[in-house]
């Protein structure tokens, strides 16, 4: 493009190319940033006044999925993008979360953040690239902003940690750690990982940190020599001397409260009588020159507690409810909360509750993607609830909102390593998590409960998950690192960083950090402090159920699976699939039948599931010489009948071969469906020949063999006496003789 400038560097193993320049030039930035072929355009525009009315900053990030990057078309019947995909929302917060620490906290004005991806190679993942696009945007705009931030992920693949591994080596790789920040710190982390030990995870975050430096570099470059002149904050007026007129009064009561209301909603109950009173007794006085702001009395009295909790934290290592730095919260813990459910678990870690439930399914029930995700299906699902009584609120429900969204997926993170592939457990799991009650941590405690769902519905998890969320106070010099964080010490807090893993090592982390940035020696002690709290925790759960139950509950479908010759899935299927429909509409199950031959069998019960294993076996199964079988008698001639001894077999049991006795009327004595037992004693060009007496007499092969008077020529071709002389080139056997699909049928 014409004017367009191009500036590169190197993370990891990948270039990334950032080009800014004659296009979407009335936005307030602009980048197209690439890796390899996938290419995302990033801009970045601020609004020009502030927004009135407000007290918070009004960021958004979109990520707008098209599909044209893929060369693809949408699903659905509009054929065109809709609402935010999951994994659209995923890049959205992970974009989100290290750039907003970094903007004024006194501006109002309206940023928007919209990432368009251009293209998608297939092999290079979007999501560092969006935060990369994102900072770079706004480093040439004229937002103000403390950028620039970096990104990279780090793969562990053959125990080698590798920079900005590839999509094709994720696959392989037992560790998906996504890391941004500054130049000084770590801002935002987001993994997955399969038991990863604490020590490699530290590796790995420095490691991170120290590949995207040039990144950092890079944009501070672009902004010398692009950058437009950053805005103006406009910064309100602050009364100093209401605000030391209101700290005096109420710095004193506010210490009383923290130090003898550990519960909270006593200490709640008690700030909202000390707001109510400091209020009415500005509202009481008459001869005041100008008018009050009450706001600004209420943001005081909010900020001092602020202060003096954070202070008491940090100097005396006591925080609201009384605990020290590292102790956990009571914990309660119960599995079968609900019947009839395949799997329910309730976890419980102070006034933070959460029921898990497991459910279920055939491969059939796994969900479908249709995204810019690698991903075309998952069959372990983790959907998390956060209905607004849990918090004693009341408001709209519009569905799953993005908070929501991040909190399951991370709890999914959490437990996909442990949870068993489709060949060992061949069904589709899902786990809804509803908080019941939250007071700091739901999606920690969500892990926890749904590893109780998923162990009391007997899915064989190879070990228990259990997951924590640390807290941070930073005073000064001082960091205090708090194991187990409340909702209030999130809330005025610095950092929220999230641990989940197994007693052999990590499985997920997400932090969300206030300030700049965490030193590399307050995330180790935040990881050590993580795993202790993590074994306390298990040890809880499985003193309640300690292992994966042996059997499924009694409500749970029941699945097996069975490999067959991939050239014989026709012979299952029949024409038309009339054979298969049959099977499930006998014995009520579900087939679903893989091109290499594998069939899952989904039944209500076991005896279902079993009888259409028998008959697809049956369906296969090749007729032995001598052997007995149990059949069922499918039509009667005047020379004989023929029985059904394997779904879709039939051979013919010549009248001389029904008993030791003579016959005269086969239909006197035996109807059509009538079961009997028989012998194989001859097949001919796919031609069987049954006899009942041999099994009556309890001969032996060639003894049956001997006494048939058909000898052992085969049913079809006739005889030169007795029955088969009745039966011999002409009549019903001319039409269909002994064969097992002769032109009678």
């Amino acid at each position: 493009m014409p004017g367009t400038r191009e500036f590169t560097t190197t993370v990891g193993q990948q270039t990334v190319t950032f080009k800014t320049g004659g296009f979407a030039e009335q936005a307030g930035g602009a980048v197209m940033v690439s890796t390899g072929d996938s290419t995302l355009l990033v801009t970045a525009t601020m609004s020009a006044h502030p927004r009135e009315g407000i007290d918070f900053f009004p960021l958004s990030v979109d990520f707008e999925e098209r599909m044209y990057a893929m060369g693809r078309i949408p699903g659905g019947f509009t054929r065109r993008e809709g609402r935010p995909s999951e994994s659209a929302i995923l890049i959205c917060r992970i974009t989100d979360r290290p750039l907003r620490p970094l903007f004024e906290k006194n501006l109002r004005n309206e940023v928007q953040i919209i990432i368009t991806p251009m293209v998608h190679d297939t092999e290079n993942p979007l999501d560092m690239i969006s935060i990369a696009g994102a900072s770079a945007a706004i480093m040439i705009s004229n937002i103000p902003w403390g950028g620039p931030v970096g990104a990279a992920r780090v793969g562990l693949i053959n125990n080698e940690l590798i920079v900005n591994p590839t999509i094709s080596q994720l696959e392989e790789s037992t560790l998906n750690l996504r890391v941004a920040g500054t130049r000084d710190a770590i801002s935002m982390v987001e993994c997955s990982a399969k038991e990863v030990p604490e020590s490699i995870m530290l590796e790995a975050l420095a490691l991170a940190h120290e590949s995207f430096q040039p990144m950092v570099d890079l944009q501070l470059e672009m902004q010398k020599e692009l950058g437009k002149e950053k805005a103006e904050v406009e910064t309100p007026e602050e009364d100093t001397a209401l605000a030391e007129q209101v700290t005096n009064r109420v710095n004193d009561p506010i210490s009383e409260i923290i130090r003898s209301k550990f519960d909270r909603d006593d200490r709640n109950e008690a700030m909202d009588d000390l707001r109510e009173a400091v209020i009415a007794e500005y509202e009481s006085i008459e001869d005041l020159d100008e008018e009050v702001d009450l706001r600004a009395v209420r943001q005081v009295i909010s900020d001092n507690l602020k202060k003096q909790v954070r202070g008491r934290i940090a100097h005396e290592s006591v925080r609201p409810d009384g605990r020290d730095l590292t102790t956990i919260r009571e914990l309660k813990v119960e599995v079968d909360a609900l019947a009839r459910v395949h799997g329910s678990g309730i976890f419980q870690r102070g006034e933070t509750q959460v029921l898990s439930i497991a459910t279920l399914g055939s491969p059939r029930d796994a969900q479908e993607i249709d995204d810019l995700s690698m991903q075309s299906s998952k069959r372990y699902m983790h959907h998390y609830n956060f209905p607004p009584y849990s918090t004693g609120e009341t408001y709209f429900l519009r569905g799953p909102k993005r908070r929501e969204i991040g909190h399951g997926a991370l709890a999914e993170n959490a437990l996909l390593p442990v949870i068993p592939d489709d060949r060992t457990f061949p069904y589709t799991v899902r786990v809804v998590s509803e908080v019941l009650s939250s007071n700091g941590s739901t999606s920690m405690a969500s892990v926890c409960g749904s590893t109780l769902a998923l162990m009391a519905a007997g899915v064989p998890i190879t070990n228990p998950v259990a997951g924590i969320a640390m807290g941070l106070i930073r005073e000064g010099d001082i960091y205090s690192v708090l194991t187990d964080i409340q909702g209030m010490e999130d809330h005025i807090g610095d950092m929220d960083f999230k641990v989940a893993g197994t007693r052999d090592g990590i499985t997920a982390l997400q932090m969300d950090i206030k300030i700049e940035g965490v030193p590399t020696e307050v995330m180790q002690q935040a990881l050590s402090q993580a795993r202790d709290a993590r074994l306390e925790i298990l040890n809880a759960m499985e003193a309640v159920i300690a292992k994966p139950r042996e059997a499924l509950s009694p409500y749970a479908p029941r699945m097996e699976i069975l490999k067959i010759d991939p050239e014989k899935i026709g012979a299952v299927i029949g024409p038309g699939g009339k054979i298969v429909r049959n099977i499930q509409e006998t014995t009520n199950t579900r087939i679903e039948i893989e091109d290499d031959g594998t069939l899952f069998i989904t039944g209500a019960d076991g005896p279902n599931t079993e009888r259409a294993i028998q008959m697809i076996e049956g369906l296969l199964e090749e007729p032995q010489i001598g052997r007995i079988y149990t059949g069922a008698i499918s039509r009667i001639e005047s020379y004989g009948a023929f029985v059904q001894f394997l779904p879709g077999q039939d051979g013919l049991l010549h009248i001389s071969q029904f008993s030791s006795g003579r016959i005269e009327n086969i239909q006197d004595e035996f109807d059509v469906g009538d079961e009997i037992m028989v012998m194989i004693t001859d097949i001919d060009h796919g031609k069987v020949r049954l006899s009942r007496q041999a099994v009556l007499e309890g001969w032996t092969l060639e003894e049956a063999q001997q006494r048939d008077r058909g000898g052992s020529r085969g049913g079809g071709r006739g005889s030169s006496r007795g029955g088969d002389r009745r039966g011999g080139n002409r009549g019903g056997d001319r039409r269909g003789g002994g064969g097992n699909r002769g032109g009678d049928r």
